[in-house]
């Protein structure tokens, strides 16, 4: 198991470089000068852009320049941005708001997907089974738009408006419950796909021989759904809630945006309009480690999920 956890540690390294690479070249690549940005739509002195031209090293090749940011990289340091802030101050910040909305929506994902998942498959057929397949194609079909701004008004400001105030429609003043209706927001696709994931997954292990034997022993069925049919469903699923770990931190920018949260969401989308290299390709260089960790994680869970999966 050690070895195979530092040989995907290993194989880590080119995804990375690769990674940080894409993305420099895609900021280097657009257009204008991020220098002037600083200024807005004021003129800065010629002296003072060649001096932090040089000194950002703006004035050498693409290679030259992710080669400074490489090296950099490798001893912890992630750069400054072009007002002299460290990048690893802005995102520590902006990645505890994200990490806060990724982790709310991830636990009500696992939380109601897999619940409502577990109903449908219990109920294959019938009326509730084919009721939750019509709402998840729901889920699916509305933009995450759409569903953030009609739950914001409708669980948000009409609630409030009725004297229950549950749900706050912006910021984070208040701690966990301003991660709750975001979260949801964020998690609703995935909590459609991993609804019917889980659904397909038990419909197919409760028709299974080993799981006809249990009944026919007299088991429980409560014993026979989770200990047997459950635990066995699981690997897909932790396999897609891994996955989506990442996704979930990835793409909060448009829920980021609706509920006015300030995390890496908005950071990103800042930066690559002010051509703020060093904190683009921070951002998605912690967010490839994200992806990573996590399907590292996933596939040390399959053995103890099942313990015929052995590394070697």
């Amino acid at each position: 198991m050690g070895r195979y956890i530092i040989r995907r540690l290993v194989q880590a390294i080119p995804v990375l470089l690769g990674a940080t690479l894409l993305i420099y070249a895609i900021v280097f690549a657009l257009p204008g000068d991020p220098i002037a940005a600083l200024a807005g739509e004021k003129r800065l002195d010629p002296h003072v852009v060649d001096i932090l031209r040089e000194q950002y090293h703006l004035n050498d090749p693409f290679l030259v320049q992710y080669w400074h940011y490489l090296t950099g990289l490798f001893r912890g340091d992630f750069g400054d941005t072009f007002a002299g802030v460290p990048v690893t101050d802005i995102m520590a910040g902006k990645f505890q708001v994200t990490i806060n909305l990724a982790g709310t929506a991830l636990a009500m994902e696992a939380v109601i997907g897999v619940g409502l998942g577990l109903y449908a498959a219990l109920r294959h057929g019938r009326a509730q089974d084919s009721l939750i397949l019509a709402a998840t194609l729901v889920l699916i079909s509305v933009p995450v738009l759409v569903t953030g701004f009609m739950l914001q008004l409708l669980l948000g400001v009409r609630l409030k408006q009725a004297g229950i105030d549950l749900f706050p429609v912006a910021g984070v003043a208040e701690g966990l419950r301003s991660y709750l209706l975001p979260g949801f927001v964020l998690a609703g696709a995935s909590i459609a796909y991993l609804t019917r994931l889980t659904r397909t997954s038990l419909v197919e292990t409760l028709r299974a021989d080993y799981i006809r034997t249990a009944v026919a022993k007299g088991l429980p069925r409560r014993r026979v759904v989770g200990r047997h049919a459950l635990r066995n469903g699981l690997i897909p699923l932790i396999t897609f809630l891994g996955a989506d770990l990442g996704t979930l931190m990835g793409g909060a920018v448009i829920t980021e945006a609706i509920f006015n949260l300030p995390g890496i969401g908005q950071q990103l989308f800042t930066s690559v309009y002010l051509r703020e290299q060093p904190v683009v390709v921070g951002i998605v260089t912690v967010l490839v480690l994200v992806y990573i960790l996590a399907n590292l994680a996933v596939d040390l869970l399959y053995a103890v999920l099942d313990p015929r999966i052995r590394y070697e």
